[in-house]
């Protein structure tokens, strides 16, 4: 199913309402993946008829989508992490030199042992992912206890995100192996963001 999804999202023939339902779709897969990289806990349930062994996660967790493609992965996600916390970064790319500006920081007060999950659906040279990173170590959560979910990332981005923050957990559904001379992933779909909101885009 996901290699069908992501055919879909990938060509560029696929209309508007192909794409977005594509990447929810994909979503909701990245959230139950996402969810399965947790330990859960041991509980006892009482069925009508008696009694079993269960599992539940109930460790806190903020999920962070950076705007504006991330919000995508949002609804998903708060699907399967019904009780999470919400914080919103803005970055957007500088298109002469391909660094992320931050323009924008909502974040509840967090804790070291916070679970953190980032959602940015695109992982092109890993800038954007290590600014939010940054700003995560600074505000004092444990890197270990961060994890990071993206449609697809380049093998350079993970390389770049990974030789900072080797304890990341970064949950891909798919790696594509070059960058083009702007800095977009190739083969790519494009940019997500654009694609998804109907927004004009040229390449």
């Amino acid at each position: 199913m996901k290699s069908i999804l992501m055919t879909t999202l990938r060509n560029k023939d696929s209309s508007l309402e192909e794409f977005r339902s594509a990447a929810m779709r994909l979503g909701s897969t990245l959230a139950h993946n996402t969810l399965s990289e947790f330990t859960k806990k041991e509980i006892s349930v009482i069925t009508p008829l008696g009694e079993t062994t269960g599992y539940c996660f109930d460790e806190p967790v903020m999920l962070m989508p950076i705007l504006r493609a991330g919000l995508v992965l949002l609804p998903p996600f708060l699907t399967i992490f019904p009780h999470a916390r919400v914080g919103i970064i803005g970055l957007k790319r500088n298109e002469t030199t391909a660094i992320a500006d931050m323009y924008y920081e909502n974040l509840p007060e967090l804790t070291p042992d916070e679970n953190v999950i980032i959602l940015d659906p695109m992982l092109a040279t890993g800038g954007s992912a290590l600014k939010a990173l940054h700003l995560l170590e600074e505000k004092g959560v444990n890197p270990s206890k961060i994890k990071m979910v993206c449609m697809i990332a380049s093998t350079e981005g993970l390389k770049t995100v990974k030789s900072q923050f080797p304890q990341l957990d970064l949950i891909v559904a798919q790696e594509d192996l070059e960058l083009t001379k702007e800095k977009f992933i190739y083969p790519g779909l494009g940019d997500f963001g654009d694609r998804f909101f109907g927004t004009e885009y040229t390449y």
